[in-house]
């Protein structure tokens, strides 16, 4: 049966972690539909508008829609669980900029939370400076995290004297001992939140922010101290609100239910003893489905965003209840499901390193050495089904080999004839194994180093920092042709002179990861794939390895009225050479100036022609305001 795009879903998995968002159309497009059940975009035809608007690829896509939709979405899903159980408080999202620092993501959701309440949290003296200029409702919170000194107290405490809902959250005992001089230095009643730590943990590559050896937050002895000393000083009736939290991404509902349960016991003894805490902030962690298993694995979530909702209102009310205590305000920041799906990045495959590589025309020399006759005599009986046995046949004449080539007794021509036949038994023998799951570690190595390497213009270090630090997946998946089947196999290496800038292990079937992708063969046109759910963290932890900066950026927005029913609303060029240059304390003047010297000198010395010597210059200085990434043409061509 002829390929369909409903065959490249299934292989890409796109239905599963698109959410409702992205999609695959009856034109073997990627389609991204920022409102769910609304229009569709198709995402190859932004980046033909951006190009045409003079972007380049590597290009970073916001659908900045996306961003109003999770904000409606988690407040919805919070909203409803509160009306079914008969909850008597309340819902506050709270977005913690850490995820995202860019001003246009930021300014997007607290248009967004408007008709929410959305508030901020910082975690840091910038953030904080950042948040009490954008925090201009005073009826939203502004949770201050992560540690703080004395001049952090003053800023936040700044916010109070404006008649903002600043909440400093102590994170340790010596931060109370501090709120409590400076409060009563300026004259004002602080909003006190108490971080405290769970015994309860998470689990994946987060799980080290929870349980009791977490970095933040108060133990029970020092929370006891910290209420007293607040007693002491008559301000534990500022004590406003209780917060834990457990992971920035917390793949099984089950962790969540006991934690929640846990916090809920904490405020009720604290309500108990006479602090009127009116927010009990969750944290984090709602997950994010990256690879559509809906599975308790690092990079899945095994919970629906409304279970989420449900376990966290049902949990707190069933311990209020039963300590017979008031219904809490409920924070939470979601910061990772807020933005992950809106951002993504479009980038363009040049090249193609094939493993295989044989030639037709090496020729076996005659009389050659007994260790080639050996390999080719491996060649001819893999078939036969000894399938490990060829396999150490192959490593044992392999390096014998190479070997004799270092003691000089193997020439240029036998060594060729080794490397070919051996990649040609290597992918025998990988055919034979993949997809099966029970092999040694050994023949799992070959099985995943046989795949060809396709390369793409960007960074990992800078686009997918979180897949080379921490193994997260991410879905990659071509932006066209999803309609014609793609034959090639193979893993994704990037333009940096590093080893790590690589990315080996793709979306499976949610049991196991692939070991490699699938791609469609270079026909001489443009081959676009796309990394999706770049959108937390990936920005601001992306590094300047091999000094690759910033990419250009395309703001996408709906609009019926437009022909296409969207548009580029806004367009920001990325890093320029010279910037990432300076950002690391070169002057381009200077370089420009060192350059001339050494042009003058070689015309001085008849090296170069004063014309060539003033067009080497020119260049340079033109080389200076140049994207930091490559300029490709279309593979195949």
């Amino acid at each position: 049966m002829a390929w369909t795009s409903e065959d490249s879903n299934k292989l890409y998995g796109v239905s599963k972690w698109g959410s409702g968002y992205f999609a695959v159309d009856p034109g073997g497009l990627i389609t991204v539909s920022p409102f769910k059940d609304g229009a569709a975009i198709r995402i190859a035809e932004v980046v033909e508008e951006a190009k045409a608007r003079g972007l380049r690829l590597p290009l970073h896509i916001r659908f900045q829609d996306i961003l109003q939709d999770r904000v409606r979405r988690i407040n919805e899903a919070f909203t409803q669980a509160i009306e079914e159980s008969g909850f008597r408080g309340s819902y506050r999202g709270v977005f913690p900029v850490k995820v995202n620092q860019m001003r246009e993501v930021v300014e997007t959701l607290m248009d967004a939370g408007e008709a929410f309440g959305l508030g901020i949290e910082a975690g840091s003296k910038p953030e904080l400076l950042l948040a009490l200029s954008i925090h201009k409702n005073g009826d939203r919170l502004l949770v201050c995290n992560g540690y703080k000194d004395d001049e952090f107290l003053r800023f936040a405490l700044m916010g109070r004297k404006l008649g903002k809902k600043v909440v400093v959250v102590a994170e340790k005992l010596e931060e109370i001992k501090a709120l409590i001089e400076v409060s009563r230095e300026l004259n004002v009643r602080p909003l006190i939140g108490i971080r405290i730590k769970l015994a309860t943990r998470s689990s994946g590559k987060w799980a080290t922010s929870s349980g009791e050896a977490a970095k933040f937050g108060l133990s029970t002895v020092d929370l006891l101290e910290a209420v007293a000393l607040l007693e002491a000083a008559g301000m534990k009736d500022c004590v406003s609100l209780l917060h834990f939290h457990i992971g920035s991404q917390i793949p099984d509902i089950q962790v969540i239910t006991r934690s929640v349960r846990e916090g809920a016991r904490f405020y009720a003894k604290l309500s108990r003893m006479g602090c009127p805490i009116e927010y009990v902030d969750v944290g984090g962690g709602l997950g994010v489905d990256y690879d559509g298993s809906r599975s308790a694995v690092p990079s899945s979530a095994n919970y629906s965003l409304r279970e989420y909702a449900n376990t966290i209102v049902y949990g707190i009310l069933d311990v209020c209840d039963e300590d017979r205590v008031p219904h809490p305000v409920i924070v939470s920041e979601s910061g990772r499901a807020l933005v992950a799906h809106h951002s993504m990045i479009a980038v363009e495959a040049f090249g193609r390193i094939k493993k295989l590589n044989t030639s037709k025309n090496l020729v076996v020399p005659k009389n050659a050495p007994k260790v080639v006759r050996d390999i080719l005599e491996v060649r001819e009986t893999v078939d036969a089904g000894h399938w490990d046995e060829a396999f150490h046949d192959l490593a044992f004449y392999r390096q014998q080999a190479m070997s004799l080539f270092d003691l000089g007794y193997l020439d240029l021509q036998s060594r060729a004839v080794v490397e070919s036949v051996s990649w040609e038994i290597a992918a025998e023998i990988a055919r034979h194994y993949e997809g099966k799951t029970r092999m040694s570690d050994e023949m799992r190595e070959l099985v995943s180093g046989i795949k060809d390497q396709y390369l793409l213009n960007f960074s990992v270090f800078r686009s997918l920092p979180d897949a080379w630090a921490l193994g997260q997946l991410f879905p990659i998946v071509p932006l066209q042709r999803l309609s014609e089947e793609p034959t090639a196999k193979g893993t994704i290496v990037d333009i940096t002179c590093d080893s790590d800038g690589k990315v080996d292990s793709f979306i499976g079937d949610g049991e196991q990861d692939n070991e490699y992708l699938w791609f469609h063969e270079f026909d001489g046109k443009p081959y676009y794939l796309g990394f999706f759910l770049t959108g937390a963290y990936q920005d601001t932890l992306g590094d300047m390895h091999n000094l690759f900066g910033r990419m250009d950026e395309a703001h996408v927005l709906l609009d019926s009225d437009e022909e296409a029913g969207w548009y580029i609303d806004e367009t920001i060029e990325g890093d320029t050479i010279r910037e990432v240059l300076e950002e690391n304390e070169y002057a381009a003047a200077e370089l420009v100036r060192s350059m001339k010297t050494q042009i003058e000198q070689a015309i001085k010395a008849d090296v170069v022609r004063p014309n060539e010597g003033m067009r080497l210059l020119a260049e340079y200085e033109a080389g200076l305001k140049r994207y930091t990434y490559l300029v490709v043409d279309a593979p195949g061509k």
